[in-house]
C-alpha cells in the first residue's frame, strides 16, 4: 500500500498530513485557510487520493506559511509513498475545462524539480485568499517531491475557476503519473528516478 504520513513542526506551522495514493478520493482537510481546504478537497477527489491534512498555522500573520508548508508536506508525502518509483507510469497530462477557464497541466515524476507556472490569475485575492499563494503551494510541492510540473492557463477570466481548474488538472495528471503500469521496472533508461 502506497501510504505516507508526514508531521512537520516549525515556529510558524504544525502540520499532520496522511496520503494514500491508491485511495477513493476521500479527504479530511482542516488547514485554517478556507480556500485551500476547498482546493485540497478537490485535489483529493479528482486524483482519487485519500488525504488528511491538519494545520495549525500563524494565519494571524497571513496564510503564506500555512499554504507553502502544506505544499511542502504534500510533496514529502508523495515522495515517501512513491518510494523508488518502481512500476509507475511516470508521466501524466490533463486538459481541464472549468467553465470559461481551460487549464493544461503535465507532470513528469523525474526526480528533478521544475515548476513552469503560467496561470496569470487576474485578481490579487480570491475571497480572502492571496492568489499568488497558488504558485507558492505548487513550488513547495515540486521542491519536496522533485518533478517537472507544467501549469498553463489557455483560457479564463474568473480567478476562482482558474485556481480550481489548476488543482483539479494537477490532481488528474498526478493520478495518471503515479498509476502502476503492471511492471516492476523503474521507468527510466538510467535505472533510477
Amino acid at each position: 500500500m502506497r501510504v505516507s504520513e508526514i508531521t512537520r513542526r516549525t515556529a510558524e506551522t504544525d502540520i499532520f498530513l496522511r496520503l494514500n495514493l491508491d485511495g477513493r478520493g476521500e479527504s479530511k482537510i482542516s488547514t485554517g485557510v478556507g480556500f485551500l481546504d476547498h482546493m485540497l478537497t478537490l485535489f483529493a477527489a479528482h486524483g482519487k487520493f485519500d488525504l488528511t491534512v491538519r494545520c495549525d498555522g500563524d494565519t494571524q500573520v497571513d496564510d503564506h506559511h500555512s499554504v507553502e508548508d502544506i505544499g511542502i508536506c504534500l510533496g514529502l508525502a508523495f515522495g515517501e509513498a512513491l518510494g523508488d518509483k518502481r512500476g509507475i507510469t511516470r508521466y501524466g497530462s490533463t486538459l481541464l475545462p472549468m467553465d470559461e477557464s481551460l487549464i493544461l497541466t503535465a507532470v513528469d515524476l523525474s526526480g528533478r524539480s521544475c515548476l513552469c507556472y503560467d496561470l496569470a490569475i487576474p485578481t490579487e485575492k480570491i475571497g480572502s485568499f492571496d492568489s499568488e499563494l497558488v504558485e507558492e503551494f505548487f513550488l513547495g510541492f515540486v521542491r519536496s517531491c522533485p518533478m517537472s510540473l507544467h501549469m498553463r492557463k489557455l483560457a479564463g477570466t474568473n480567478s476562482h475557476h482558474i485556481a480550481e481548474g489548476a488543482f483539479k488538472s494537477a490532481a488528474r495528471s498526478l493520478k495518471t503519473a503515479v498509476a502502476l503500469d503492471g511492471s516492476s521496472a523503474i521507468p527510466s533508461t538510467k535505472g533510477v528516478l
